[in-house]
């Protein structure tokens, strides 16, 4: 990339404008159902209980789910804020912010398995080794606290991530941009805090003295990246052990803004101190903050979507409800991007009765604030809800877009790997989807 190609230490520049200077990705893993979340389809209510008209033709599925009875919606949408944008009762919360929500109902990929979706939306492809949007993201505007990393990942404490942590790496990158996973509490990170009896003054004279000797390795090793993320990171790591845990720090928080994340509640409390932790972390200059929410199955509702989707909108409605609203009242969402979406959404017929399948042909996620008008839904799926139909927006067009809030222009962030001149967005075309910078 030619921002980068001068001087290592330089402050890599958008290539222009930028509507967005920092974004929250809210990453709902194991895929929501946009037809009981974001995307109402009446048809799917009338038609409740019967089979999937044969005029669909056939439908590649993991179960052999395409002959099973339809599903209609598990709670009913109604029209929120000034706009009447569709919202289901199973979000309430969020559904007050409706106004500002701009609801992507036309979102597709590739892959019916979840490995491979977490991938694409994560990194652009169904393949691992690629590496993550936010690896792109700091490599191409980096970071502005040199005391935290440019990208910040909050996985669920559940674990389970399918694909694992791939989907935050930085593949064929510079290691320097692949994501810092972090957590609330007094160490969001193991192993940061220094030795008891051991001063600041110690510890620096010892790391300038180990940096001394690895430079003078890393001149022998041909200037090896590896090696020069782990140097990277024993300085950062350095800077951090002070940074890291003032920001992780509540203490300076109302308890009004403890009850409205809900972390004095506890089906509330972690997304919310992860919500929390974000929003604190974009004041203090990082990039980019990925906050995931489900465990191994986490969104997964195979077998009963009122349990499932109960359970974690419950968990994660008030929290993101509370995010934005701060981000509103402090200015920062007029200038910050948040993302919200699965890697997939999930099938309109019926699975184990109360379930339903994925379903990566047609789904739904939304974008919020870098001035992107809300209220709106754009894009649409079927009669159905069962694949993208009106202004389809695939991966890699979405992924595109979000860099072109950020000032970033996809075909100009590239990185030369294996003689190829590589791209989050793929070799393929891809434009940038106009329809949602409005």
């Amino acid at each position: 990339m030619a921002d980068q190609s001068t001087s290592a230490k330089k402050t890599p520049m958008p290539h222009f404008v930028p509507r967005a200077k920092r974004m929250i990705w809210l990453f709902m893993h194991g895929g929501p159902s946009h037809v009981d979340l974001f995307d109402p389809k009446p048809e799917l209510s009338k038609y409740a209980g019967q089979p999937l008209p044969d005029s669909f033709g056939n439908v590649m599925t993991r179960r052999k789910v395409a002959k099973n009875p339809l599903l209609g919606p598990i709670k009913p949408f109604r029209p929120r804020g000034k706009s009447g944008l569709p919202i289901s009762d199973f979000m309430p919360h969020l559904a007050t912010h409706a106004d500002d929500l701009c609801v992507i109902r036309s979102l597709h990929g590739d892959s019916v398995n979840h490995p491979q979706s977490v991938y694409q939306m994560n990194t652009g492809s169904i393949l691992m080794g690629h590496p993550s949007f936010g690896s792109w993201l700091a490599y191409g505007l980096g970071s502005e606290n040199e005391d935290m990393p440019a990208f910040v990942v909050l996985p669920d404490p559940g674990g389970g991530l399918k694909g694992g942590p791939s989907a935050w790496g930085s593949g064929f990158l510079p290691p320097t941009h692949q994501g810092t996973a972090m957590r609330p509490g007094r160490t969001p990170i193991l192993n940061l805090t220094p030795p008891t009896g051991i001063s600041d003054s110690q510890q620096r004279g010892t790391l300038d003295f180990l940096q001394r000797l690895n430079k003078r390795h890393l001149l022998n090793r041909d200037h090896d990246e590896e090696l020069s993320a782990r140097i990277a990171a024993y300085e950062l790591a350095f800077r951090m052990q002070s940074a890291a845990p003032e920001v992780c720090d509540f203490s300076s928080e109302t308890a009004d803004t403890i009850s409205r994340y809900g972390i004095d509640r506890p089906n509330t409390q972690d997304f919310g101190q992860r919500c929390l932790l974000a929003r604190r972390m974009l004041e203090r200059g990082v990039r980019f903050v990925q906050v995931y929410s489900g465990n191994t199955n986490g969104w997964d509702a195979h077998k009963d979507v009122a349990a499932n989707h109960g359970e974690y909108c419950q968990k994660t409605d008030q929290p993101i409800s509370a995010l934005l609203t701060d981000l509103k009242q402090s200015g920062l969402l007029e200038d910050t991007l948040v993302v919200w979406c699965g890697e997939f959404g999930r099938m309109p017929m019926s699975e184990q009765g109360k379930g339903r399948d994925h379903n990566p042909w047609g789904y739904s996620g939304w974008i919020a604030g870098a001035s992107v008008s809300g209220g709106r839904a754009y894009g649409a799926t079927d009669a159905i809800g069962l694949r993208a139909q009106t202004d389809r927006v695939h991966v890699n067009e979405f992924h595109a877009t979000l860099l072109h809030l950020m000032g970033l222009d996809h075909r100009k962030l590239v990185h030369s790997h294996n003689g190829l001149d590589e791209r989050l967005t793929g070799p393929a075309e891809v434009d940038v989807v106009k329809g949602l910078l409005t």
